[in-house]
Formats: C-alpha cells, structure tokens, sequence
C-alpha cells in the first residue's frame, strides 16, 4: 500500500458514518446478544479460541451480524476475505476460493470467506460454495435478514452452526448511545453534547432495537445542531423527533416479517382477539402492506374460521373490500377495521373443513356407485329405471324426508361436524336428529351396512414412549428420570447448564447433546467420577465437551468464581443432589447469584423418609412376632433421626428450603415400583460392620442383639436370586426467581 492510498483509507474512515466508525473492534466493546455471545456461549468460546467451525447470523439490521464477523476477522488467525453478495458473483467466488487455497497450500492457512446478505446469492451462486465448504477450504459465515431454511441452499444449512440474533434490548440501546458520546476517536467523547433523557427516551424507543437507526439519528441530531455560545450541542426532544421521524420497521413484501406478521395477524382474529388483530393490522398498514392483500386473507378466514357459524361474514368481508376498492387511501382503513374487528368477534366454527374430509374420501376411496334414486330420471327412466324410488322432499313434511344421499360404500360417513357456536349452534340439534333419522331408514330399508369407525384419532407420540419405557427395566427407569428434569427445564439451544452431581453423566450428556451452541459444567465430587467423564468427552470436539469440576457443593461458588467468574447459568440441574447436603439451604443462596434472572434450577431428589423398608420384603411368619416387632421399630427409626441430613427433610421441607431463599416452586412427588433382584452381594452390603459409612445391619444393632441380626440376615438369604418390588418416591422439582 502507498502513501496515497493509506491517506485515502484513513480520509474514508474519519468520514465514515458514526455507526461505521463506532462498530466494534472486539467481543469486549460487542453490545447485546448475550444468547449467542454471552460468557460460556459456544461461539464466544469458539471466537476466543479460533476454532470456527462455519456459521450463518440470522436476524434484522442493525443487530451486530455484520458486526460479529468483523470481530472474528480482528482475532482470528484465518485469513479472511469479505464478499456482498448484493455486488458479487460466481466470478468472485471463484477468485475467493483460488485465494484459500493457495494460502492453504503455501502457508497452511485457513480462510474465512464472510459473505454478506448471502440470502442475495441465488441457488448457481449458493452451489458453487458448496463443496468447498464441503472440503473445508473456506469456513463459511454467512450474514442474512431472511430466514435461512427458505432462502439458503439446504445443503449450505445443513453444514453451519446457525444463530438467531434478536433486535436490542433498551437498556443495550442506551448503552450504545453513551459508547457514541463518550469515545473520543470515534464518537463525540471530545464534544459537549447534552442530551436530554426525553430525547434518549425517543431515540431508542423508535429506533426498534436497530443499533444502526439509532446511531444515524443520534448523528443527524449532533451535527445538524450547532453548538451555544459555550460551545456545547442541546439536543432537545424536538431535535431527536426531527433526526427520526418514523419508527424503523423490518417490513420486507417478500421476507419472513410479511409472512410472519400476517400470520400474527390471522392467529389473533381467528382466536378472537380484537385488540391483538387491530394491532397486527396496524403493523401492516404502516409499513405499507397492500390492503387488498390483507381482504384477500381476511375473505379466506371467513370461509375458513367462521364459516356456518356466522354465514353472513363473507358477505360483510366482501362488502368491506368493495367499499375500499371504491372510496381508496386514507379513508379505506375504515372498512378495513370494519372487517377485521367483524370478524375477531364472530362466532367461530372451521365445519367447512368437512369438505377437506370428503376430497380425502374421494381420493382415497374406491370410487362409489352413483345411487340408482339419485340419477338423472329424464333419459332413461324406463331403460335402466334411473331414479326410480326417489323420494320428493318438498312432498312430505317440513320438506324433508329420510333418504340416503351417499353412495353404499359411503352411507353412515359424517363430513360435516357442526359446532354450537352462532347460527350453527341452531342447526346442530337438527342436523343430528336428520342422521339418526337418515341411519334408522338405512337399518331397517336396506341391506348395506354401516362403516366399523367413524372417527380416527392420531397416536400420542410422547404417551407411546412412555410406555414404552414403563416396560422397560432399571436403566430405562434412570432414563425416564432424565427425561422428566429435561422436559421441565426445557433448555434452548444456547443455553448455558450446571448439573451439580454429574456422577456418571446421566443429566451431563443430555445437556450436552440440547445446548449445543450452549456449554454445559459438570460438578462432580470425586477424581474418579472426574477421569471417568473427562475420558468420555474426549471423543467430542473440544468446543462441545462438558467442563468437569471436581468439588463438593458447598465449595463449588468459590470454584466457579476462579474458573468462571463471567458465566451465569440458564439452568441448574442435578439428580439427588442435595440428598446427603447437611446445609441444604446454605447450598442454594450460594448458587442463586451464578442463576440468570429468567433462569430455572430443576431437580429429581429421591425421599429416603419414602424409601423401602426391608422388613417388608420378610414374610412375617418367618420369625416370631416380638422379633418382627423389634426389627419393625429399629428400622423405622433410622428414618427419624433428626441429625442426619439424608432423613431430617420430605419433599415439603425441601420446598419450604427453596422458597425462603425467594424462588417461587412446584414439586411434584412421584411413587415408584421397580423390580430388584436381590444378590448375596447386596444381601452382604446391607450386613456389613467394617463400614465408614453406617449400615443396615449397625443401625440395627442398636435394638437388636446380634444372635438377633444373625437370624435376620439368614431370612434375607432366603431371598437371593429373587426379584422383588421395590418401592420409593422422587421429588421432581421447578423453581425460578
């Protein structure tokens, strides 16, 4: 580079807009999206440690993808290229890709071909990236407004970590606007700006989370205003209101917010929501949605969701598009809110899907004869005697009478299902007593017979499993525990997990396999359990692996203030975790400052106050009663033990533990029956007296002599190699701020 263009370059960048000179240089200086970039998100760590894999930012302007991957340009060791796809084609692509491979070939470089707006590529141009995507010559990052799954080749897709980046948060806004006015290289740092908070209030309330609105206005405002005699810049409410207008909105005919928002829209009137349905209406007409588009859907719904139930809604709909086709802009909005409030507050009923139910029968069906009554009796009446025995309804009472209108195959099949709603709700008696009517002349007039079903109801996919999985043995039943924390806890993709008795990794690869854009640190409490899980992460990519701290919980806040100071978890799991914790309470405050605000601790604590008793599985005629008596009481009091920290505590002094350290829970309490083979191991286990840790046989001991404990043991023998119920309880526990 020579001196006149370094002098050009730097001349471009001190002219350059206020919102391309205030993009930031580093995660640091990054604002908003801690989703996807917060402390222990997989793409920070990835970003940090320069292990990108190839991605693609979703989401509106202004909102940092372009942002992103100029961060990643600044400390990736890759060699990066930058393309639009907006000003680029196959031509570029190709001299992109000659470029990485050379720096790969000479140097053993990776390259990073960020390409802009990649939704613009058409399907020739998304293809010819495919394969050396495919072969890993470039990573891929990919910046687009539109959703991804329908404007990016699938193959493209399927090949790339996709993130959902979210218009700004307030209070990231606001952030944004001191970064501008306290940066003295690039923003006004060296200027007296004062802005008033009435004026900060409307700029980043209009310009919609969209940090690049916000910066252009924030920039009109400063420079169209020239400073007072002391030199200082007063931007006033007035000023802001000039510098933006009108609210930024993401309103593209041909992107997913037309789709989504009408969507909204139709959702709202057809769950009767007037104020919801005016809302989404006004979203659309202010962003400059043809109102004829609008009618058009608003006919459909009619015809769809109200239907029989109000038979006059088509007609009201069709009345309203003709009054606005006839009288135009402005004034049309009227019969638009006409229409649509007419239609949030109708009576709803979808009956006419009835029709969709006959198609299918027309399709799926053999094809039925047309009923010899029902054919036409003008050409061949006396030939074949077509419609002979057609019954005239206009000849009979109330002009009805019961006949068969269905072809034999079909007779008895109901399409039409009217509901009690408006009109129909009027119709519904008589439309039903016209069956009874209709089924009762086809018994006792004909010799067709009626279908075996006449309803279907799809199969309970979730239910299926589980029972399967209450057929299944010991292991599936820690599975269905697994299953259950998850399903309470309900992570997200890039959600951040604690699970603090990892043990044998149960809830740690569950977690791991749900939060994949996420991270997941596993607290287990001996070096065993640390070896056994760290050498079973190895065979995942290093990014993904679990972290593993080995400690005990009441360590674990000061573990984590040393190795993740920065990291606040979406969710805190764990499987018997407190069970054996003396200071249950102590244990949870400590942990609430590492909770997000909106996020969730999820546990499954056994009860032992409800665990088996052993005497149980004894026939009492076994042994003489006083014996059976002593053994009744001795081990019924090891479960009264106030001191002990596995029995002084039930599932509501739990919840009482839970909700005095201010999380609001719910505990659902769940009895279990398992099968248990009883082993002479087991048997040997529960008689042991050399232990550190009590045994049943010690505790025992306290009531009982031990010829007595001798005698026990030799009726528990009697049930080795025998399969036995084994009963329990478990505590499922939700709790958030």
């Amino acid at each position: 580079m020579d001196l006149f263009q370094q002098h050009r370059l730097d001349r471009t960048e001190a002219e350059a807009p206020l919102a391309a000179r205030l993009r930031p240089r580093s995660l640091d200086e990054f604002v908003g999206q801690d989703a996807i970039v917060g402390p222990g998100r997989l793409l920070r760590r990835a970003i940090q440690a320069d292990q990108l894999s190839s991605l693609i930012f979703y989401g509106p302007p202004g909102t940092g993808k372009t942002t992103l991957a100029r961060i990643i340009a600044n400390t990736t060791q890759a060699h990066f290229i930058a393309i639009n796809a907006v000003l680029s084609g196959v031509k570029e692509i190709r001299e992109s890709i000659a470029a990485a491979q050379d720096k790969r070939g000479m140097y053993g470089q990776r390259t990073i071909l960020f390409v802009d707006e990649v939704h613009r590529f058409n399907k020739a141009q998304q293809d010819a990236l495919l394969p050396w995507v495919e072969n890993g010559t470039v990573i891929l990052i990919g910046a687009t407004t539109e959703n991804p799954y329908f404007e990016v080749n699938k193959a493209l897709v399927s090949r790339s970590r996709l993130f959902q980046l979210k218009p700004l948060e307030e209070q990231d806004l606001r952030h944004v606007v001191q970064q501008a006015l306290q940066d003295d290289d690039r923003g006004y740092g060296k200027l007296n700006v004062q802005l008033d908070a009435d004026a900060i209030d409307h700029l980043v309330n209009v310009s919609n989370g969209d940090a690049r609105a916000l910066l252009n206005a924030l920039e009109l405002a400063v420079e169209t205003t020239p400073p007072a005699a002391a030199g200082m810049i007063h931007v006033t409410l007035s000023v802001a209101e000039e510098s933006i207008q009108r609210r930024a909105v993401l309103y593209d005919k041909e992107g997913d917010a037309h789709f989504d928002t009408i969507s909204a829209f139709i959702k709202s009137v057809r769950g009767s929501d007037p104020d919801a349905a005016l809302y989404w209406l006004a979203r659309m007409v202010y962003a400059g949605e043809d109102p004829r588009f609008i009618f058009r859907r608003l006919l459909i719904l009619a015809g769809e969701d109200v239907g029989m139930a109000d038979p006059n809604a088509i007609a009201i709909v069709h009345a309203c598009a003709e009054t606005f086709d006839r009288i135009g802009l402005p004034e049309g909005r009227y019969p638009l809110a006409h229409a649509t409030l007419y239609l949030a507050t109708a009576p709803k009923s979808n009956s006419v899907m009835g029709f969709f139910d006959a198609l299918s029968a027309v399709e799926q069906e053999r094809e039925g004869d047309i009923p010899n009554p029902l054919k036409d009796s003008n050409r061949d009446k006396k030939g074949f005697g077509h419609g002979a025995g057609y019954l005239y309804p206009h000849a009979y009472r109330d002009h009805w009478v019961a006949q068969q209108y269905l072809p034999s195959s079909l007779q008895g099949q109901v399409f039409y299902q009217p509901s009690d709603r408006g009109f129909e709700g009027a119709i519904q008696t008589q439309v039903a007593r016209q069956r009874e009517a209709q089924l009762t002349a086809l018994l006792e007039g004909t010799s067709a017979a009626l279908p075996e079903v006449l309803t279907f109801g799809p199969v309970d996919s979730a239910q299926e499993r589980w029972l399967q999985r209450t057929l299944g043995q010991a292991g599936d039943r820690l599975g269905e525990v697994r299953d259950r924390l998850f399903a309470l806890a309900t992570p997200q993709r890039h959600h951040v997990v604690l699970d603090l008795n990892a043990g044998s990794g149960l809830l740690t690869w569950e977690a791991v396999r749900q939060t994949p854009e996420g991270s997941v640190l596993a607290c287990v409490r001996t070096a065993t359990d640390a070896d056994a899980l760290t050498q079973q992460a190895v065979a995942l990519p290093e990014l993904v692996r679990p972290i593993v701290l080995q400690t005990s919980l009441t360590a674990l806040p000061t573990v984590l203030e040393a190795k993740a100071s920065d990291v606040r978890f979406d969710h805190i799991i764990g499987r018997n975790a407190l069970m054996r914790e003396i200071d249950k309470a102590g244990i949870v405050r400590s942990l609430l400052p590492w909770l997000q605000p909106t996020g969730t601790i999820t546990l499954a604590e056994a009860i032992p106050q409800c665990a088996q008793r052993l005497y149980q599985l004894l026939d009492p005629t076994w042994l003489n009663a006083k014996l059976y008596q002593k053994l009744v009481e001795s081990e019924n009091a090891i479960y009264t033990q106030p001191d002990d920290p596995m029995v002084n505590w039930d599932a509501q002094a739990l919840q009482m533990i839970l909700e005095t350290s201010g999380l609001t829970v719910s505990i659902q309490l769940e009895q279990t029956s398992t099968e248990t083979l009883i082993t002479k191991g087991l048997v040997d286990r529960w008689f042991a007296t050399a232990n550190a840790q009590p045994t049943y046989a010690m505790h025992l001991s306290h009531q009982l002599s031990p010829a007595d404990i001798t005698e026990v043991r030799s009726l528990f023998n009697r049930l080795v190699n025998q399969t036995v119920k084994w009963s329990g309880a478990i505590a499922f526990v939700h709790a958030h701020r």
